[in-house]
């Protein structure tokens, strides 16, 4: 089997592909759930401090309790957890109730493993390809988090810096020394633009999640790539946040978060960054 990985693009993509799809049925449940579980959490600390018993409440995490409809709490069986097909299946209505299902749940899902496959495709069979996909998969739960509660949770993003420092020991995809500085100087960038904007406004512009996301990324890629990665972050956002203002009357003291727009900086980075990186270098080459 491993054999035919190593020698085979073609197998390693769609055993990439399939295991996406299924992880990315998992993330779903990670993007619902993780940030009750950080509210919970937070409730009981500050019971805690204040010195209250904790409140009694059911368990609750990213095994229990079983998923179900949330409309009329009907457990979803193994038949209606199919990535994509499930949902094609019910014809995106629950069984139980006939209420609409998200969309979400299969874009999540085709995202997961569309993406997984191409990585095993672009990388091949090693620790790039390997850990290229645990890459995306962070990177697709972090933004629909941050969608929807504005939130980056330190359960995600801490690990993906150290994990990023990690493979660079060997250099999988920068050497140690570029990646030590990328993490530093990837925090501490949106950490100047956090306080020159707050100390100019009395406003906060962006989330602490947003530094220690920007440091994972220069983990993984090094300093050099972050120009790009802030970039076109940047330019994506831009677009984004004007054209929600302008066709959807989102208010412009709404925040929007920045944390889906990192996400996509990152993955371009991923695959095509030290080409687009080279091909600018040679624009600028006399």
């Amino acid at each position: 089997m491993l054999l035919l990985l190593q020698t085979s693009p073609f197998a390693f993509a769609v055993l990439a592909g399939v295991l996406g799809l299924l992880v990315g049925s998992f993330l779903n449940v990670v993007i619902h759930r993780l940030p009750k579980m950080m509210e919970r959490n937070w409730h009981a600390q500050c019971a805690e401090l204040n010195g209250q018993p904790p409140a009694s409440a059911p368990r609750y995490d990213l095994l229990v309790p079983r998923s179900a409809c949330p409309h009329c709490g009907h457990a979803i069986s193994a038949p209606e957890n199919i990535p994509v097909l499930s949902y094609l299946f019910l014809k995106g209505k629950c069984k139980g109730c006939g209420a609409a299902i998200s969309p979400r749940y299969p874009i999540v899902e085709a995202s997961s493993g569309i993406l997984s496959a191409y990585a095993a495709w672009h990388f091949g069979f090693g620790a790039a390809g390997i850990f290229a996909i645990v890459f995306i998969w962070a990177l697709i739960a972090l933004t629909f988090i941050d969608f929807d509660t504005q939130l980056l949770p330190d359960d995600i993003t801490l690990p993906l810096l150290w994990l990023g420092l990690l493979l660079n020991l060997n250099g999988v995809f920068t050497s140690l020394p570029n990646a030590v500085i990328g993490a530093v100087v990837g925090y501490l960038s949106l950490w100047s633009v956090y306080w020159a904007f707050k100390l100019t406004t009395g406003k906060e512009g962006m989330g602490f999640g947003d530094f220690k996301l920007l440091a994972a990324l220069g983990a993984w890629f090094g300093w050099t790539m972050l120009p790009l990665v802030i970039l076109l972050s940047s330019l994506v956002g831009a677009v984004i946040g004007i054209a929600l203002i302008v066709f959807t009357k989102h208010g412009r003291n709404i925040p929007i978060p920045f944390g889906p727009y990192l996400a996509g900086g990152g993955l371009i980075a991923l695959f095509w960054g030290q080409t687009l990186t080279q091909n600018y270098l040679q624009l600028l080459a006399p």
